[in-house]
């Protein structure tokens, strides 16, 4: 069911990953999609490639959400192709995990803050400006904002602030009909730091022994709930955060 027809979604971090599954989602509903990557151009083409054969329109942009003047250009391109936006999903970001709070530097946290948190404000303000009225703002967020893991002070900290920002934009724009809301995944399978098979093993066991499901998310239950956000299904569901982690507790 082609239930996205007619709409224009940009998706941030979308040359893999979530942003990947989120992207081609939406384009076989029927979107047509601005792609965005950063550095890794091969990746975004393999994406646009796949997004383009499923008969959709699609750009990829190269911008870096860490700056402010690279994210107005992404929008400003994004609405010279389309005219439009009605979609945008803040999914860019990077991951820092197994670093104590008496470890991390500096440098380490002006980078992970720098596109987790930055990143998504400055992406979140953008799509405020820009986004049609009765349109649709989501914002990736992690399960660390919400279960607290050793060793991610940084990276739990860096994705905890853009939701009191969801929880703002979603009272200061919800008049126009936009709904504002945030996806909080669990750890991700086959994506980000689990990309590989045998990485982080110890993390890896001690987040499935938290899960009653027995198994980390795969990129596609993320992208099932993007799809309900995204929908005429949640029109009325504005300024909430939604668990996507198989009853986990940590």
């Amino acid at each position: 069911m082609k239930n996205l027809k007619n709409k224009v979604a940009l998706i941030t971090g979308s040359a893999r990953g979530l942003g990947k599954a989120i992207a081609e989602r939406y384009a076989a509903l029927g979107a047509d999609i601005v792609i965005n990557y950063s550095k890794d151009k091969a990746s975004a083409d393999e994406v646009l490639s796949n997004v383009l054969a499923m008969g959709v329109k699609a750009i990829a942009i190269k911008a870096d959400v860490s700056k402010v003047a690279d994210l107005e250009y992404l929008f400003e391109e994004a609405k010279k192709a389309f005219g439009k936006i009605d979609i945008v999903v803040a999914n860019a970001g990077i991951e820092m995990v197994e670093v104590p709070v008496t470890e991390f530097t500096e440098e380490q946290f002006d980078k992970v803050f720098s596109i987790n948190t930055k990143g998504t404000y400055f992406t979140l303000q953008q799509a405020a400006k820009h986004v049609e009225n009765n349109g649709r703002i989501i914002y990736i967020a992690s399960s660390t904002t919400s279960f607290p893991v050793p060793g991610m002070a940084v990276y739990g900290g860096s994705k905890t602030t853009p939701r009191y920002l969801v929880d703002i934009l979603s009272k200061e724009i919800g008049h126009k009909g936009i709904t504002v809301n945030s996806i909080i995944p669990f750890a991700v399978d086959h994506s980000g730091i689990f990309a590989e098979a045998n990485s982080y093993p110890e993390l890896r066991k001690q987040l499935l022994d938290s899960c009653p499901m027995q198994r980390l998310a795969e990129v596609e239950d993320v992208a099932n709930v993007a799809e309900f956000f995204a929908s005429d299904l949640s029109s009325f569901v504005n300024g909430q955060h939604l668990l996507v982690n198989g009853g986990a507790t940590n």
